[in-house]
């Protein structure tokens, strides 16, 4: 579910760092308080990303109650945006790009240098 975001039609991140110990209504509370955003939206996905970048929650209401995803690596990390007190919008590429480990705000792609033949 996670990798696919089927069904959503917006996806927020919360830049920054996140205490994933919340559950469900703490961070419903968090959308509301401190991003000004309403957490009752249907098919709005959160993301939120703690100290560790090898974990991740989404908060997902689906009109009837909310959804509660987690989401751990076994290898690797997110590359997530720590700017902190912020939401951003995602498009679903970025949202991909998020996926697979790329930060989606400020993507870095490495320059590659042609190898010297002797």
């Amino acid at each position: 579910m996670l990798a696919e975001a089927a069904g959503v039609k917006k996806i927020i991140i919360a830049c920054g760092r996140t205490d994933l110990r919340k559950g469900i209504d703490g961070l419903a509370q968090l959308i509301g308080t401190k991003y000004d955003l309403n957490p009752f939206e249907k098919d709005i996905l959160f993301l939120f990303c703690g100290n560790r970048c090898d974990r991740i929650k989404g908060l997902l209401w689906e009109g009837d109650g909310f959804l509660l995803l987690y989401k751990r690596l076994e290898s690797g990390s997110f590359s997530w945006p720590r700017t902190p007190a912020e939401a951003a919008e995602l498009t679903m590429e970025q949202y991909r790009m998020l996926m697979v480990g790329l930060n989606p705000l400020k993507p870095k792609i490495r320059e590659v240098h042609p190898q010297k033949t002797f």
